[in-house]
């Protein structure tokens, strides 16, 4: 394995997200999005970062498998156990690729009657993109390689590393 991103800059990473996001929806609740399983350690750093009133709830949604690339077919594990009409909901992602799974969790929210929607990004490939998604909080933009840490995955494998690798 590769490293490619630090914890040290994956701390200071999401401090400044959390503060970005802080200012931007300043006197108003945030209700957070989080998509399971790899941006759990993301969403729970960076809501330490938030100095609004946060509320937070968890989708499971799969496009992967046991593979290394997304397969396009977009299944929904786990739906949301709170309601979210009226709120201002921001998805929190480990990594966006090729857009798919965005696209169809953005597109599902919608229809909830939700009052705004933002979505934030630990890792970004936009050149990658097959479907136009907006993404409006990127932490970085990586490169091809698969990577692996913080959250990320392969095989249900190396979540729990502090640092973000390329897995060779």
């Amino acid at each position: 394995m590769k490293l490619i991103i630090t914890e040290s800059q994956i701390k200071a990473k999401v401090k400044s997200l959390g503060k970005r996001i802080s200012r931007d929806y300043e006197g108003r609740e945030l209700f957070i999005v989080g998509v399971m399983k790899g941006s759990l350690m993301f969403l729970m750093d960076l809501v330490r970062h938030i100095d609004i009133p946060v509320s937070y709830d968890f989708m499971a949604i799969s496009s992967y498998g046991a593979a290394t690339k997304s397969s396009g077919v977009v299944r929904i594990l786990k739906d949301l156990d709170m309601p979210v009409e009226s709120q201002h909901v921001l998805v929190v992602e480990d990594i966006i690729d090729s857009g798919l799974t965005l696209h169809y969790l953005v597109n599902n929210l919608r229809t909830r009657n939700i009052a705004t929607l933002k979505v934030c990004t630990l890792l970004d490939r936009p050149y990658r993109r097959e479907v136009d998604v907006k993404v409006d909080y990127n932490g970085f933009v990586i490169n091809d390689d698969f990577v692996v840490g913080y959250g990320l995955d392969f095989n249900q494998k190396y979540r729990n590393m502090r640092d973000i690798y390329a897995l060779e």
